[in-house]
């Protein structure tokens, strides 16, 4: 982009620098004050290393100035590029566009944007004697505050927005402003575009029936695809903080329509969003009503005596209280294993979320669940703070500033589609695991009047994490290992909290790490862990078989509805659909 094509702006006033001086003192005051706030004293910080943090930004920010004066200021022809250990020479996805270091008055903002940054940051790590949670959550507020201050969410200051309005005669805004009004409407973020996806046709297609159902979920069992089948069957426990169907996008991504086709019997739990009806619903209803409910069920359809399991984040929590809760009953033998897909039980080192669990945000959630059930779009809005630069800033400069198309892509579809949570369900569940952390320890949680343990299960577990999960940190997932007694196989994936899990063989991306002896340590495992590239998921297959290989001929109730159990409706059913 030649900087002809770009909205000339004019060389910062004194008065337009003393203004921007006043806004970085403002933000300083404010890290003081919360920090202050954090200890019940003042300035807890050692003046030593405030000192040379100031000193560094000075000499950093004069660098700049004079960089930029002495390459001609804005008529300057060529870029004068920081030093590369400078952070203004860091890289950004936000800065993409040439403009960003071709033209000079872009080039100034952007560089003084991330020396600013570099600074709140790391004043912000200096704060010392706070908590280390005060620390975090103060780190937490920076970086939600440097990311809605950067120059490229503003129109006058992105170049890539002042170029789009001058080609398309501002038509870009008046296109954004329809996007932001709409999403006003319905009180949350649009990622992708809805109307392409549809239920059954294109997204959660997998040829199934739903053949059991009670007021808290649906049971839907697919039709195999291959002559005979595994002895023991599968089911799936997604978490209900979404719909099921990110196990079952699109055909080429789906994980239930991959492990149908590697001849597994599959089941899985499609559970009901939350209404007023299931206010008083807590932990103990998902677990007995929910999970060994169904894990009954299917041994009584299948005539078998157990069934192997997967749990997906929140769902793998709970199954690792459902394994508990039959260990003590001595009924540990209805699971023949179990596979725990990004999930958590020792919320010592949960990450951010942590954070949205004091005094105040539980009392936010009260108020937000009046009616008796937390309105989806609370967590998702939750969840994309954990990301904002990528969940909320990124489409507010796509949609609303440039009035971009929405592509149409299923797991950001999936992304969207709330689901309503329980609130006497999901205020014992923030306060008992995430603040408590009390399901690691032996008898403080019961389940109908049982005290349970995690260190009672002897079932074999598959114990899958993300390398990059921010929702479910790769050091807490671990941490799961060290509270099971029998036999675990830990695997470490490449990616993210979902793309770490939804990696279909066929696409060839990302990696796994696997340890074939048990490492006791995560160093040891990281120290000593293979590399193999593409999907982990016919590792698991392999895994899974070698706990049980027999199989059996599809005929009765291996079909959906040949059994005790009619065919309800075809798969997905109603209660994904629900609104």
């Amino acid at each position: 982009m030649e900087t002809q094509d770009v909205l000339e702006p004019h060389l910062p006033t004194l008065a337009e620098m003393q203004k921007w001086t006043q806004v970085l003192g403002r933000a300083q005051q404010l890290m003081l004050e919360q920090a202050a706030g954090a200890t019940g004293r003042m300035l807890p910080f050692d003046p030593e290393v405030v000192a040379r943090i100031q000193t560094s930004f000075a000499d950093e920010g004069l660098a700049l100035w004079q960089r930029f004066l002495d390459s001609g200021g804005l008529l300057r022809d060529q870029p004068a590029p920081p030093p590369a250990d400078s952070p203004a020479a860091r890289k950004d996805r936000r800065f993409a566009d040439p403009a960003w270091t071709t033209h000079p008055f872009y080039d100034l903002i952007r560089q003084s944007y991330l020396l600013i940054s570099d600074y709140l940051m790391n004043l912000a790590d200096a704060v010392d004697g706070v908590d280390p949670k005060a620390k975090a959550k103060l780190r937490f507020a920076t970086t939600g505050m440097l990311d809605a201050m950067a120059p490229s969410n503003f129109p006058l200051m992105n170049p890539t927005v002042v170029e789009k309005t001058i080609q398309s005669g501002g038509e870009n805004l008046v296109k954004g402003l329809q996007h932001m009004l709409a999403d006003m409407e319905k009180g949350q973020l649009t990622h992708t575009d809805g109307t392409q996806f549809e239920l059954g046709r294109n997204i959660a297609a997998t040829p199934g029936k739903v053949v059991h159902e009670t007021p808290l979920y649906q049971l839907i069992h697919y039709a195999p695809s291959t002559p005979k089948v595994l002895a023991t069957p599968l089911i799936i426990f997604p978490p209900w903080i979404n719909r099921f169907y990110i196990l079952d996008l699109s055909p080429e991504k789906s994980f239930v329509k991959w492990a149908v086709d590697q001849g597994i019997s599959v089941f899985l739990v499609s559970w009901k969003s939350a209404d007023a009806s299931m206010k008083d619903m807590v932990w103990d209803d998902y677990i007995l009503s929910g999970q060994v409910d169904a894990i009954d069920t299917v041994r009584d359809l299948l005539n078998v005596p157990s069934v192997h399991t997967i749990g997906y984040c929140v769902a793998g929590t709970t199954l690792a209280a459902t394994l508990a809760l039959l260990a003590a009953r001595g009924e540990a033998d209805k699971v023949a294993s179990a596979t725990f897909f990004t999930a958590q039980v020792d919320f010592s080192a949960a990450g951010d979320l942590t954070l949205f669990v004091d005094d105040e945000q539980m009392k936010l959630v009260d108020r937000l669940s009046s009616s008796g059930f937390l309105d989806g779009r609370y967590m998702a809005a939750t969840f994309n703070l954990l990301r904002g630069r990528d969940l909320i800033w990124n489409y507010v400069v796509k949609n609303y500033l440039l009035g971009m198309d929405y592509p149409p892509f299923d797991l950001l579809y999936w992304n969207g589609d709330t689901t309503n949570l329980p609130a006497r369900w999901h205020r014992d569940y923030l306060t008992q695991l995430y603040r408590d952390n009390l399901l690691v320890v032996p008898g403080a949680i019961s389940v109908a009047g049982t005290p349970i343990d995690l260190t009672q299960i002897h079932t074999p577990a598959y114990v899958q994490a993300g390398k990059e999960d921010h929702i479910a940190p790769l050091e807490s997932v671990w941490k799961l290992t060290e509270h099971l007694a029998g036999p675990v196989r830990f695997l470490l994936a490449g990616s993210g909290h979902i793309a770490g899990v939804i990696n279909p063989p066929v696409a060839q991306k990302y990696q796994y790490w696997t340890v074939e002896a048990r490492e006791p340590t995560l160093d040891g495992f990281v120290a000593s862990a293979r590399e193999t590239k593409g999907s982990w998921w016919p590792d698991w297959a392999e895994w899974l078989r070698a706990i049980d290989s027999r199989e059996v001929a599809v005929r009765g109730a291996r079909k959906p509805g040949g059994g005790k159990l009619r065919a309800i409706e075809d798969a997905p059913g109603r209660y994904v659909k629900a609104r």
